[in-house]
């Protein structure tokens, strides 16, 4: 039997101030995740073991990778290699979409 996990904005947490976070479906091997940005949040630099596919649902954020800049927009997508520095910042409110490979044991609720 299937799981369903409803987008609710009442069961995000505050993991940093402006940034809530949804954990939706999840295994073992991968984790779906569920982020909305504030306009001005900016994210710690930082890099994990974790393969990490980002899509943007709306609005847009710039990615820092090895000190490269990206700017990703909405329907945009991008793979973040495990063990890769990188940061991210929106200037405008977004939502995105991550993927980990394997699920983030540090997100689960």
């Amino acid at each position: 039997m299937l799981k369903v996990i409803p987008a609710d904005d009442s069961k995000m947490t505050v993991p940093e101030p402006g940034l809530r976070r949804q954990v939706m479906a999840t295994t073992e091997p991968m984790m779906l995740v569920r982020h909305r940005m504030e306009p001005g949040w900016v994210g710690a630099a930082h890099s994990h073991p974790h393969e990490q596919l980002i899509y943007i649902l709306s609005g847009e954020i710039a990615l820092v990778v090895d000190g490269e800049t990206y700017l990703l927009h909405a329907g945009d997508s991008v793979m973040v290699p495990g063990g890769v520095v990188h940061q991210a910042s929106a200037a405008v409110e977004s939502e995105v979409l991550d993927v980990f490979t394997p699920a983030r044991e540090d997100y689960r609720l």
